[in-house]
């Protein structure tokens, strides 16, 4: 009775999901958190051998994946991922919105086009992908979106200005979007990861910045990406989380909560 329960309260079978980041670390593992729960997942990225690697991963654990390329900069892309998805399934389900870069330099030090870069993907991606997914999913009969911010949509932290600015705006595009798409059938949420290292953040991570994320985390330690799964299918459940929107859950090891 347990699983039956959960699988109804959870279960993604028969739905379809479309992940912008898939071929990295943390989008990796949210395909692999949907393909689990039951969803059909396509793994959208820049480029295509990574791609091919994520698919090839999910289709061992038994699930159904394809993949197709996106320049998540790109409008024209980001509508060719729509039509490219649908060739696939009859609709979209579910969209996350998970690419993003950062840049390590100091305020002072910092250049046009890396504050450029930054907003083009970790900003205005989300703002256009919400919009050409969002009217696909309102004439679809509803669907499900979640981007990803980070515990600097709160906090803003040395030496990731640029990045913090665009986390901030994704939180607050996720509000805004939420509210006008609610009675649409579109629900639309925001994972705030805490500290994850990763390929985008490696080279900020010193020892001393490590050792002061340390003392700001109450559980002592970074987080895995599979972490991140649970948040993702709570907010994406058809029957579990069918009543949040507009918000955003924090995974962080108690990061924001603390005081220090």
């Amino acid at each position: 009775m347990g699983a039956d329960y959960l699988t109804q309260l959870f279960g993604l079978e028969g739905q379809t999901a479309v992940v912008i980041g898939g071929a990295g670390v943390l989008g990796g593992a949210l395909c692999r958190g949907l393909i689990q729960a039951g969803a059909r997942v396509i793994v959208a990225d820049l480029l295509e051998e990574p791609c091919q690697k994520r698919v090839e991963e999910l289709q061992k654990m038994g699930g159904q994946s394809s993949y197709v390329l996106v320049n998540a900069t790109s409008r024209e892309s980001i509508e060719s991922l729509l039509a490219g998805s649908l060739q696939h399934s009859d609709r979209i389900d579910i969209l996350v919105n998970c690419a993003g870069v950062n840049a390590g330099d100091d305020f002072l030090d910092a250049k046009d086009e890396d504050w450029d870069r930054i907003m083009a993907i970790n900003l205005r991606a989300v703002f256009q992908a919400c919009q050409i997914f969002g009217r696909h999913m309102i004439e679809a009969g509803g669907g499900k979106i979640v981007n990803i911010g980070s515990v600097t949509s709160h906090l803003p932290l040395s030496r990731v200005w640029a990045y913090s600015a665009s986390k901030a705006a994704v939180l607050n595009l996720t509000r805004n979007v939420a509210q006008e798409f609610a009675t649409r059938g579109v629900r639309v949420n925001a994972i705030c990861p805490g500290f994850f290292p990763a390929e985008q953040n490696r080279k900020v991570l010193t020892q001393e910045r490590i050792d002061n994320i340390m003392r700001g985390t109450p559980m002592k330690r970074f987080g895995e990406p599979e972490e991140l799964i649970g948040a993702l299918l709570l907010l994406v459940s058809p029957v579990g989380g069918q009543f949040i929107t507009g918000t955003h859950i924090n995974v962080d090891g108690g990061f924001t909560a603390a005081w220090f």
